[in-house]
This record gives structure tokens, C-alpha cells and sequence, in this order.
């Protein structure tokens, strides 16, 4: 596709999750977005009364982590497009 005049950027997202007892918590972290980082944060416990898999917490705190990201983004996307437009967004805020 050259010639086309498109732009490639890349945005590299990092997760770390640590274990503490039957608590998991994950960081998702965004780089490379103009203005810097975001972080999202995720957590999961497990119940007592429940089996301990680990992989279940990771799973869950990791897709908390990426879900709270995720409305960052939209909500600076919104933000961004008020500033722009001068205008309030709809439909758009997580």
C-alpha cells in the first residue's frame, strides 16, 4: 500500500498482575499515545468457598484492567472531541 499517504503508529499495552493471598490485581498500562501513559487497574478474590485456580483470577483481574483502559480511552476520546468541536458528544462515554 505504499503511496496511499497512510500513517502507522504503535501503542504498546504492558500488563503486570501480582498475586497477594486470594487476591490477584492486575495494571494495564498504554504507551505511546500521545500525552504520555494510561493505566487501568483490575482486581478479582476469590471466594472462600470456591476452588483457588489462579488462572481464573489472572483472567478476570487482567480483563477488569483492559475494560477500565478501555473506558479511559473513550472518555478522553469524548473529552478530546469537546475541546475540538466545542460541541458536548454523544453516544460515545463508556
Amino acid at each position: 500500500m505504499a503511496g496511499t499517504g497512510e500513517r502507522r503508529k504503535t501503542w504498546n499495552a504492558e500488563i503486570n498482575i501480582v498475586e497477594a493471598g486470594t487476591e490477584v490485581r492486575a495494571e494495564a498500562r498504554l504507551r505511546g499515545k500521545e500525552g504520555g501513559q494510561m493505566v487501568g487497574e483490575g482486581t478479582a478474590k476469590c471466594n472462600p468457598a470456591d476452588e483457588n485456580v489462579p488462572a481464573i483470577g489472572d483472567e478476570l483481574s487482567v480483563a477488569r484492567a483492559l475494560s477500565d483502559l478501555s473506558h479511559q480511552l473513550l472518555s478522553r476520546a469524548a473529552h478530546d472531541i469537546e475541546v475540538h468541536t466545542a460541541r458536548p458528544v454523544e453516544r460515545l462515554h463508556a
